[in-house]
Order: C-alpha cells, then structure tokens, then sequence
C-alpha cells in the first residue's frame, strides 16, 4: 500500500465534472478519481475551514463515529472494476476491534479529512490508473 495525501480539488460546475487528485506521499505519482459535486464541495469546505450550520452527511457520519467512541485508522483506496474505484474504511471501535467497511472513495475522503485519517492506495490501483491512462 502506498500512502497518498489529497493534492487538489478541481471542481466544474458546468460540466460536473469534480477531480480529486492524490498524490503519493514520498514520491511523485499522481492518482485523478472523477467524483460528484456534493462529496467535492463538501470535502473543499472542510478543508477550507467552512462549518455550515448544521451538520452535512460526512459531518454526521464523523460525529456518530466520534460518539459511539470509533475512531477512523485509515481509508485505503483497493480496487478498480468498470473504471470505478472502491475504496474500504477501517474503523477501530472501543473494544480495539478493527472493522472494514466497502464505501467509495468520494464518501471516504470526505471523512478522512474530517478524522484526519491517511489515504493509502494499492500499488496494483495506481499501476491500473496509470496503464489505462495511456
């Protein structure tokens, strides 16, 4: 697994198109996933500091974790099928049991810039993104 951190955002309203772009954390490659605009906006505003008045979905979902005492390890980013990526959140609850949970990567990003949580990514996923590129 190779650990990434989000690079940037590029949002299109028009063609609604958003990108996140992760970037491998000691190295150079880079890894583009096409997203909705809700899970984008609501990662860009987190970032950015923005607190809306009540909570938005990845809000909830970090506050539910925190209050059932849980806590998110890590989101790692494990597969492509038909050009969509999946993704896997590992989630360490009170009694020190790790769960794994399917989730997309959008949903899982969204979070772990909420619980501060690291981004890792299969090599064979980037060696697949990398060769589809081309």
């Amino acid at each position: 697994m190779i650990e990434m951190e989000l690079n940037k955002i590029i949002i299109d309203e028009k063609r609604h198109d958003q990108i996140i772009v992760l970037k491998e954390k000691k190295g150079e490659r880079l890894l583009p996933i096409v997203i909705g605009f809700q899970e984008a906006s609501s990662i860009k505003m987190r970032l950015s500091g923005v607190n809306p008045p009540r909570p938005l979905t990845h809000d909830l979902l970090h506050s539910v974790l925190e209050h059932l005492e849980a806590k998110l390890e890590k989101i790692v980013i494990d597969k492509i099928e038909n050009n969509t990526f999946h993704a896997k959140l590992f989630l360490k609850g009170e009694n020190g049991k790790t769960k794994v949970i399917d989730a997309r990567p959008s949903d899982s990003i969204a979070l772990s810039v909420r619980a501060k949580a690291p981004i890792f990514v299969e090599e064979e996923v980037l060696k697949q993104s990398a060769n589809h590129k081309q």
